[in-house]
């Protein structure tokens, strides 16, 4: 029998992380551009959270297709399709990669009673944890498959207020303001870093 390592440990069970939640708030302020590229920086500044950690994000988003970068002072991201077309399952997976929910140990077969090798019939077929946690897996995966960017938005759409879209129209378009002030050469990854 093999000993359990700390990586098994961890690997036990996977979850959906804080990037997620910081990338899906992004894309939602992207949806609400009308087309306008933001910088991943102004993003991170309007929501309060760190421009480093989201600048480890956006390639992801843009390599799985989900936004496109533009450069030059007015640069920024965009949406690269609509968000009725982009999933909360595609944000997922790009960000966080397709991991499993839940990473199976094979605990079954180390029962102190059984010899070396375990019965066939205490390790045959799929593991009945296992089973439970892949349907579980499976109901969360077709969960976020069914939920679209436009979905959420439109969520937050019907809780806010009505002067709040042109309050933060009101933010990024004198956010804007200020960087045109500036020359730059950089590209939109490069205005993240401080």
């Amino acid at each position: 029998m093999r000993a359990i390592t700390r990586t098994d440990i961890v690997r036990v069970m996977a979850h959906i992380t804080v990037s997620v939640e910081y990338g899906l708030h992004c894309l939602l302020w992207l949806a609400e551009s009308d087309g306008k590229p933001l910088s991943s920086r102004d993003l991170a500044d309007l929501q309060g959270i760190s421009h480093s950690f989201l600048a480890k994000i956006f390639p992801k988003l843009e390599k799985a297709g989900i936004v496109h970068a533009t450069g030059g002072v007015r640069g920024g991201y965009l949406l690269a399709r609509a968000p009725e077309d982009i999933s909360v399952l595609q944000i997922v997976d790009a960000i966080e990669g397709r991991k499993p929910l839940f990473d199976c140990q094979e605990i079954r077969g180390r029962c102190a009673i059984f010899g070396d090798p375990p019965p066939d019939w205490a390790t045959g077929g799929v593991c009945s944890i296992h089973l439970v946690m892949l349907r579980a897996e499976k109901a969360m995966r077709d969960a976020l498959a069914s939920q679209s960017l436009a979905d959420i938005g439109q969520m937050v759409a019907n809780k806010a207020p009505p002067h709040f879209s042109s309050d933060v129209e009101g933010w990024i378009t004198a956010r804007l303001g200020g960087r045109l002030g500036k020359s730059s050469t950089s590209s939109p990854g490069e205005e993240v870093c401080s």
